[in-house]
């Protein structure tokens, strides 16, 4: 069956040759933001995986650390930088994610790894995201990514849990290719990233 084994050896193999391609670019990112962003690169939290469970996750860095006078983070549209959002525009800050995928951490394609708070506002409908590993990239990201509510979003990952084949990882890593010579979605209207899921209003 596709599901674990397939999807496990596709996952090595795709990261693998990814990471024996990419390795020129990776480290020309990371260099740049060593400088752009005074010696910080990563971005790494934990998030949750498979049954929830959590891992830490790697980005590149895209947003500097400044803070108000009461020592609260400033809001993500004045941390986030020219260079930033140009290394978000591109993909380019999800590269360091493919070490997370050979770690078991994350496949290739899947619901993508949200934040760890989220975990008790789920709808149990909602919550089937997490049968499967989170992914570098998934069937909400080729639907609409940030443009999308989230309940449009969990919609997506739960229809690619109940779906999931290899006929459909490939369909979506063909539209995720499709998507990096013309990104959008990046951020939903009016917001630098993406606003808080603060609950589902259909939850029971």
């Amino acid at each position: 069956m596709y599901q674990p084994h397939g999807k496990r050896l596709l996952d090595l193999l795709l990261a693998g040759a990814a990471l024996v391609v990419l390795w020129p670019v990776i480290l020309v990112v990371a260099a740049v933001l060593w400088i752009g962003f005074k010696g910080q690169v990563l971005f790494k939290q934990p998030r949750p995986g498979l049954h929830g469970n959590p891992f830490l996750f790697y980005k590149f860095v895209t947003m500097t650390n400044a803070q108000d006078r009461f020592g609260q983070l400033l809001p993500d549209a004045q941390r986030l930088t020219p260079l930033g959002k140009f290394i978000r525009k591109t993909s380019l800050d999800e590269l360091p994610q493919l070490f997370n995928v050979l770690r078991g951490d994350m496949s290739i394609v899947g619901p993508r790894p949200l934040l760890m708070e989220y975990l008790p506002l789920y709808s149990p409908e909602q919550a089937r995201r997490h049968q499967v590993k989170p992914g570098i990239t998934g069937w909400a990201q080729v639907n609409g990514r940030n443009l999308l509510s989230w309940e449009e979003k969990f919609t997506f990952d739960v229809w690619y849990v109940e779906h999931l084949s290899l006929k459909v990882d490939l369909m979506i890593l063909w539209r995720t290719i499709r998507h990096l010579f013309k990104p959008d979605g990046i951020s939903a209207p009016g917001t630098a990233t993406m606003e808080r899921f603060t609950g589902s209003a259909n939850k029971p």
